[in-house]
């Protein structure tokens, strides 16, 4: 997923540098991140650009999950390579896991960047620009703590906003290349937590979604061991801990791993009036032993009784996840569990990838790598598979009432707002009420259900 857009606004406080454009590679770890450079830019004077190739400074915020995102970092470098070649008061800079996994050799393939900086520098974005104005090129991948953060972000939304509560990972799956980038867990303190979400409710914002790489290993490296022998710190207790933030009318976090998804957690979502019926756990595979080649630390079994447990509380929560495909050594038979568990489960969504070997993780030098064609076909089978369940999924939806909390007026037709159900649901309506009301961006509208797609709802808000 790629997000190109100029996320600024009039800065007044400092001289004016010029303008600035951050292109946006990846996941919402990514995308909160770029919202935080966004914040230090304009706090240092910058201003938005009206396109990419205007812009005074040029950011790029990577990802290495996949090799095609990887790829796509370097061609958008070859053009502003050119502008600077013309334009030497141009700044260049790579930011993100790219940026981690590359290092120095990034400057000898593109001798034109100023500045190569990981993901855990983000929040030193201003410092290490003041050196770029110094006459250097710098690169700053080196392990970082990451000090509680005081830089104010440029949200990309008014109303949903994401709060990092957990930074790195400390998992060590065969294919991912995330822990070598982002660096080892980092929690931040739950006060400070929800002082950002309190900060951001006396905004206006209406819905948190808390952020982690792995969001349920929270708190396991905060000190502290209650009374019952369990740690003090845990994404439990942090839901607990930030749920009465008034303003806030929701509360969603992402991304879950199975190992540390717990019957407490579950218990929490289903008691806990904020948090919303939606979890995304990614699974990966359907087949026990690709899991364990995969290092993931649990079962397909273990899964289940998750999802189990979740449908036990919540019968109507929506169920999201991550596969791949194709990983090395994957039997037809295997990949058919996979497909069979996608079936059995029904997952409103399930985000699909063919297997892609990335530097420093152990699967990418194994000598079971299957043919490309493999990947391509299973991949084709699988996200028809996925859109087939989404569909069925979002049929229980016709007819009903859901509440929508409207984001912003639909893009395609000014006269209706878009918003989400708790459940996670793109669901579109009119703007006005057939009593007249006029519903407004932050509102949550009652909204009967019309029409479904395999992704997206379309209904009539009911009367105010």
């Amino acid at each position: 997923m790629v997000a190109s857009a100029p996320l600024a606004t009039d800065a007044t406080a400092n001289p004016q540098r010029g303008s600035y454009w951050i292109t946006t590679f990846g996941c919402q770890m990514n995308k909160a991140d770029s919202e935080r450079m966004a914040g230090i830019l304009e706090a240092m004077g910058y201003r938005e650009a009206s396109a990419e190739l205007d812009a005074d400074l040029v950011l790029y915020n990577t990802c290495t999950i996949r090799d095609n995102a990887e790829q796509k970092v370097y061609s958008y470098l070859g053009r502003q390579a050119q502008r600077k070649r013309s334009n030497p008061n141009l700044t260049l800079v790579v930011a993100g896991c790219v940026a981690q996994q590359e290092g120095e050799s990034l400057l000898r393939r593109v001798p034109e960047l100023d500045l190569v900086m990981g993901p855990q520098h983000a929040n030193r974005l201003e410092t290490l620009l003041l050196q770029v104005d110094s006459g250097q090129q710098v690169v700053a991948t080196e392990d970082h703590h990451i000090l509680e953060d005081i830089t104010t972000a440029r949200r990309d939304s008014s109303i949903c906003g994401w709060v990092n509560v957990i930074y790195g990972c400390n998992e060590r799956c065969t294919y991912c290349v995330v822990p070598s980038v982002r660096g080892k867990e980092q929690s931040r303190l739950p006060q400070a937590i929800k002082l950002e979400m309190e900060g951001l409710a006396a905004q206006g914002y209406k819905e948190i979604t808390l952020l982690g790489q792995n969001i349920d290993a929270y708190g396991r490296d905060l000190p502290g061991i209650t009374p019952e022998g369990r740690r003090q710190h845990t994404l439990t207790d942090l839901l607990h801990h930030v749920h009465d933030v008034e303003g806030i009318e929701r509360i969603r976090f992402a991304t879950s791993h199975p190992r540390y998804f717990t019957g407490r957690l579950i218990d929490a979502c289903a008691d806990l009036p904020k948090l919303c019926e939606h979890f995304h756990i990614p699974f990966q595979s359907g087949d026990n032993d690709v899991l364990q080649a995969m290092a993931r630390g649990y079962t397909v079994e273990r899964y289940r009784r998750i999802i189990d447990r979740i449908r036990e509380r919540m019968p109507d929560a929506s169920l999201s996840a991550d596969v791949i495909v194709a990983f090395p050594g994957e039997t037809d038979a295997q990949y058919r569990r996979t497909l069979d568990l996608i079936e059995e489960i029904g997952f409103d969504q399930v985000n699909t990838a063919a297997y892609s070997p990335r530097p420093n993780t152990p699967a990418a030098h194994w000598d079971n790598q299957l043919p490309e064609e493999v990947k391509v076909e299973r991949l084709r089978e699988i996200n028809a598979l996925v859109e087939r369940c989404a569909r069925k999924a979002n049929a229980r939806y016709e007819g009903r009432t859901e509440e929508v909390l409207a984001e912003g007026i639909n893009p395609k037709d000014p006269s209706q707002l878009m918003g989400r159900t708790r459940t996670n649901r793109l669901t579109f309506f009119s703007s006005t009420g057939a009593d007249g009301h006029a519903y407004k961006a932050g509102d949550l509208v009652p909204v009967r259900i019309d029409a479904v797609r395999s992704f997206s709802l379309s209904g009539s808000p009911l009367p105010h």
